[in-house]
């Protein structure tokens, strides 16, 4: 639903929340992933590359600089003191190429969870 939703909301304009909703999908599977490989009590924590890293998944330098990259988009698109700020550098150009990287991102952790 989650999935949907991030496409939805980019091709309505909505590239903050779209960006929000895209770093939620990959949230919610690291955590699926962590249920799975280490403790059914998840971690409380948004930090994406802290939760992928106690999972014990091998991450490579970018997709490390993505996961932090995307941690941000939970602050950014929430408190009002940041969301202005990235609602001018979130473009459309800025949304769908940081989408595209989630989706890849998101059949990559699919693949995890299922083997």
């Amino acid at each position: 639903m989650d999935f949907a939703a991030m496409e939805n909301l980019l091709s309505n304009g909505h590239y903050v929340w779209a960006l929000f909703v895209g770093r939620l999908v990959i949230e919610k599977l690291l955590k699926a992933l962590y249920v799975k490989r280490v403790d059914p009590q998840v971690p409380r924590s948004h930090n994406l590359l802290a939760i992928a890293e106690k999972t014990g998944l091998e991450l490579n330098a970018e997709q490390k600089l993505f996961m932090d990259e995307i941690t941000g988009f939970n602050i950014r698109a929430r408190y009002p003191d940041v969301k202005m700020r990235f609602f001018k550098k979130a473009t459309h150009a800025f949304a769908e190429e940081r989408l595209i990287r989630i989706k890849e991102f998101r059949k990559w952790l699919m693949a995890k969870i299922r083997s």
